[in-house]
């Protein structure tokens, strides 16, 4: 259980992590739903994140974050599979861990219920889903998390600039997952209690202290040179992608621009994404496609106008594609009210 009042002021005197100053600090919290993927991930503070849906149906987001002094928590809940390209800020410690039974993949690596991930500062990396998914990120101050390590651990537990797999102990990683299940919770149903100081300085300390601990423990899954490679080709791919700014994929220039076999450049993105290159872009173009046609006043544009806009030249093909990409018909798209893809409070 989160701790009482009483608790807070008792947990706040123990010798955890270093004692924070004397100055009044206030958590926050917010809960929002979206039925819009770009508005979903335009939501994540610090970390930057291109969602990419890859199943039919209508999306659906809950997220739920908590930012207290030296550390921020989201809680994820996304109905349809996608790919997630998300960049990590290079200030903060970054973990990301998925949510109950549903796996998760990260950089090609499959992440169950009880892994933890931690991640290189600044570290951009792929995380894709095969359905409705449950997960969270968590960001830390580099200071404080230093500071917490010596005071819990007595020595410093150095990130690295590469992403490691975690294993953490069962006792330390049911701790962890309460916390955060409790503190979201909190968060959703109580936020003025947590905004009290007493209790969001209690509940920073038990959370740093969980991590900590968690992290102190935790086997690892050393990767090998291999992948710290692929990743950096991936990285170099989505770099690509984005200087193609819309207009045609041309495979063979793109592989010598970012310095890699076209060969070379398959086997990363079938490990990394799931699918080829070519069908990675295809989606990311029918995905644009898609958020500006639920964004535009159907009196102002046609579908024929929004798909050449996004190289979608013939446009038989480009129904085809969408309709069997998101299940419905882009006109279908184009006539929803765009005002129902505000993002709504919980």
């Amino acid at each position: 259980m989160l701790p009482s009042v009483n608790e807070a002021e008792s947990l706040n005197g123990r010798n955890t992590c270093p004692p924070f100053d004397g100055t009044e600090h206030m958590a926050k919290s917010r809960t929002l739903l979206f039925s819009n993927a770009d508005g979903y991930a335009a939501e994540f503070g610090d970390a930057r994140i291109i969602l990419t849906i890859t199943g039919s149906g209508d999306f659906n987001a809950r997220l739920t974050r908590l930012t207290l002094d030296h550390l921020a928590q989201c809680r994820c809940y996304e109905s349809l599979p996608r790919i997630a390209y998300i960049s990590l800020p290079p200030e903060q410690i970054s973990l990301s861990f998925p949510i109950g039974r549903t796996p998760l993949v990260s950089d090609g690596l499959v992440l169950r219920n009880g892994d933890m991930v931690l991640h290189g500062r600044g570290e951009s990396i792929h995380q894709r889903s095969h359905g409705a998914c449950h997960w969270g990120l968590m960001a830390l101050s580099a200071e404080q998390f230093d500071s917490c390590s010596r005071a819990l651990t007595g020595r410093e537990i150095t990130p690295s600039h590469e992403t490691r797999i975690l294993h953490p102990a069962r006792a330390d990683i049911s701790r962890f997952q309460r916390l955060v299940r409790e503190s979201c919770h909190l968060a959703e149903a109580r936020p003025k209690l947590i905004e009290r100081s007493e209790i969001g300085r209690a509940l920073e300390q038990e959370m740093l202290d969980a991590v900590i601990n968690c992290l102190a423990a935790a086997e690892t899954d050393d990767q090998p040179r291999t992948r710290h490679h692929h990743t950096a080709v991936m990285t170099r791919f989505e770099e690509g992608l984005r200087k193609c700014n819309g207009q045609k994929l041309k495979m063979a220039a793109l592989c010598a621009e970012i310095g890699v076999p076209e060969r070379s450049l398959r086997v990363c993105c079938a490990e990394f994404l799931g699918v080829s290159p070519a069908r990675y872009f295809l989606l990311r173009r029918l995905n644009q496609a898609r958020s500006q046609l639920q964004r535009t006043d159907p009196s102002m544009a046609t579908v024929a106008e929004l798909a050449r806009k996004h190289q979608f030249l013939e446009l038989g093909r480009f129904a085809v594609m969408y309709r069997t990409t998101f299940g419905e018909s882009p006109s279908t798209t184009l006539q929803r009210d765009p005002k129902a893809l505000f993002a709504e409070s919980a």
